[in-house]
């Protein structure tokens, strides 16, 4: 134990000695450490928000729209032929389905909206029918949601979210008071609980109205996204069914032909999710492997020229006693330590990269444990691989020819 207490001494003096070099031996192995600790916390965070939207929908909703999940470019472009869904159609389900529970819909559009002076841009202006919280998780802060007869007659009311009111409403209570959409006016019933930012959007810049009162308004070119709830997780494949019938006989599909709508439910979002940052997560640690092998490379050059320039002092070593495991573990232990300093550097960094991403960029990330860990495992695996054939190479030099050495 002794013998090997000296040999990290012996590394700590040598690595110290050349500051320098030791540190820029380190930038390979931190940037590629940095790089995967701030995509596994990326990663981790996105999984956390995704999976935090998609359980707003609850285990037997699922939702009808004109494009469904597009899994290709081919895809893509049959699709964007189908005729759009219509206020009848969500009309139709709602009155054939008997198993449904409920249905609503929601159409969307993005405008400036107005009070006084005061205008925010880029508002996603989205028109919902009363029913949408009993469908959605939806947290209402204050005031309350659009009713039916808000629905019924067409009401210029409206329901919004915190960047209109830290905009129009600084400091003043927005219930009961006006916002002008294009024009028109619309009274504050109630606005939701402030959500933050996700991706470098922010999610409280929303407005909603009753549907009635958004086609009215924006005219009905637009496709309606319809949302169904069923009775219970169990008879949601029967719901599903039951609702492409329904559409399936409004739309004149023939019987041998595909849906000309899809129906998407919370597993099929998560699978497709999962798909998607799978993929993407294999190729960002890829990417950012090649660091690391860059960094090892660098770490095995720099031993070699050290073993090259302390030649004749592992032949001093020898002549006075030290074993061949001696100076191949002080050398191995020089490139551990760089390559575990490095590891360390590296996770603070990936670290202190998910913080700026949070909080400049609205990126959300989740920091785990596990990936200290994997970071400092992966750094002093590094060190270890392109460490030994150095450390070899310094232990099996001839004392004798070492003495020689100049």
């Amino acid at each position: 134990m002794r013998h090997v207490w000296d040999s990290i001494v012996l590394a700590l003096q040598a690595l110290w000695v050349n500051k320098m070099r030791s540190i820029l031996t380190l930038v390979g192995v931190v940037i590629g450490v940095m790089t995967i600790i701030a995509i596994v916390s990326l990663i981790n965070g996105m999984n956390a928000y995704v999976a935090d939207q998609i359980s707003g929908m609850g285990a037997s909703t699922f939702i009808v729209d004109r494009y469904g999940i597009v899994t290709s470019e081919e895809m893509w472009w049959e699709v964007f032929k189908r005729k759009p869904l219509r206020y009848e159609d969500m009309e139709a389900v709602a009155d054939q389905c008997e198993l449904c529970e409920e249905v609503g819909g929601r159409a969307r559009t993005t405008r400036t909206v107005k009070r006084g002076n005061q205008f925010v841009d880029n508002v996603e202006v989205r028109g919902h029918t009363a029913n949408y919280p009993d469908i959605i998780n939806l947290d209402v802060e204050r005031g309350h949601y659009l009713t039916e007869d808000d629905y019924r007659h067409r009401r210029n009311v409206c329901f919004i979210g915190y960047d209109i009111i830290d905009n129009l409403f600084p400091g003043v209570d927005p219930i009961g008071k006006e916002v002008k959409i294009d024009g028109r006016k619309y009274r504050v019933i109630g606005f939701g609980e402030r959500q933050g930012s996700s991706f470098g959007r922010s999610e409280d810049n929303y407005i909603h109205i009753p549907l009635t009162t958004f086609e009215k308004q924006f005219g009905t070119r637009r496709s309606l996204r319809i949302y169904v709830k069923a009775p219970s997780f169990e008879q949601m494949e029967e719901t599903k069914d039951e609702v492409r019938m329904i559409l399936r006989a409004r739309r004149g599909v023939k019987y041998h032909d595909d849906d000309n709508f899809g129906i998407m439910t919370a597993a099929d979002f998560m699978r497709m999710w999962e798909n998607f940052y799978g993929m993407a997560a294999m190729v960002m640690i890829g990417i950012s492997s090649i660091s690391l092998v860059v960094g090892g490379i660098v770490i095995m050059n720099i031993m070699l020229v050290s073993v090259t320039e302390r030649t004749r002092e592992v032949g001093i070593r020898k002549a006075v006693g030290a074993r061949r495991q001696n100076i191949m573990f002080q050398f191995l232990a020089e490139a551990v330590i760089l390559s575990l300093l490095g590891g360390g550097m590296g996770v603070a960094g990936g670290f202190l990269l998910g913080y700026i991403g949070t909080s400049m960029f609205g990126l959300p990330t989740g920091v785990a444990l596990w990936s200290v860990f994997l970071g400092l495992g992966v750094s002093s695996v590094v060190g270890v691989f392109f460490g030994v054939y150095p450390a070899m190479k310094a232990a099996r030099l001839d004392p004798i020819e070492a003495l020689r050495y100049e």
